[in-house]
């Protein structure tokens, strides 16, 4: 039986850089996290303790995923690329991994039961659909620590009236509370990326509060109303609803129909879909 592989010391980025050099694909764009910092910064953030069932999404080379398991984690990993897959399972035997596309799993199957934490630096080109289909899960996952690209996470808790505020805003915020806990410098990453990299802590509800409809209906009306963000919120709602009927919806909601979208506040949402439910 061979000697177990001796895990690369995240203090140390020259080992790391080294390892990069040898295993990188730039197929999928990837830019490694290299600083031990950061990621023992998300560890304590995820309040990850002994035991704890966590998933990481795109471990790479393994800095955050040594960092987890130090902290007791009990890790299911998913990585698409062969070779960074088979370096998790030689490296890191203590990890499940998942060898596979993120975007593609069926994460009962990933994570089953409940009570399940997420750490990960996300690819940044499927970062957004996956916070958003993790968050749609909350009897399965209950906090996110996401690493992104910085102008998503800036989208993600923006107030009312800010430029970047959107439907991604309002649907996250019907199902958790986010917040923008770590800035990370490119210099953090090799190679550094040309964007910059924000991690956001997501605490979800045990449910999403979207008011009287379903979750997939009061989705429907948020990206209806952000449709044609220089148009009354009225005229966006149109294109889908019909203009007698969204002139009752907006109505019965309480809500001007001149002001746009990007006007409204979370609770005037979720009285516009509740105002939008198809009757029985």
């Amino acid at each position: 039986m061979s000697d177990p592989v001796e895990p690369p010391d995240p203090s140390d980025p020259r080992r790391i850089l080294k390892d990069l050099e040898q295993r990188a694909r730039k197929r999928f764009g990837q830019h490694f996290l290299a600083r031990a910092s950061i990621v023992e910064r998300m560890v304590r953030a995820a309040q990850v303790a002994p035991g704890d069932r966590v998933l990481e999404i795109g471990p790479g080379l393994g800095i955050l995923t040594q960092a987890l398991l130090h902290a007791g984690a009990d890790l299911t990993a998913v990585e698409v690329d062969d070779d960074l897959a088979a370096r998790v399972v030689e490296v890191y035997p203590a990890v499940r991994l998942v060898h596979g596309d993120a975007t593609r799993q069926d994460w009962a199957a990933v994570c089953p039961g409940a009570g399940w934490k997420v750490v990960a630096n996300l690819p940044y080109n499927v970062g957004t659909g996956l916070v958003m289909d993790l968050a749609r899960q909350p009897e399965r996952f209950t906090r996110l620590v996401v690493m992104l690209q910085a102008e998503v996470v800036e989208r993600m808790v923006a107030p009312p009236g800010n430029k970047t505020y959107g439907a991604l805003t309002v649907e996250l915020r019907a199902r958790g509370v986010a917040r923008a806990i770590i800035g990370v410098p490119r210099e953090a990453f090799v190679p550094p990326p040309k964007v910059r990299s924000l991690v956001v802590q997501v605490d979800l509800y045990d449910a999403p509060r979207v008011g009287k409809g379903t979750p997939a209906h009061f989705d429907r009306v948020v990206k209806a109303a952000f449709s044609q963000r220089r148009k009354t919120v009225r005229n966006a709602l149109s294109a889908l609803f019909g203009g007698d009927r969204s002139e009752r919806a907006l109505a019965e909601a309480g809500i001007d129909p001149q002001l746009r979208a990007e006007a409204l506040p979370q609770d005037a949402f979720v009285a516009l879909s509740d105002a939008l439910v198809p009757p029985n």
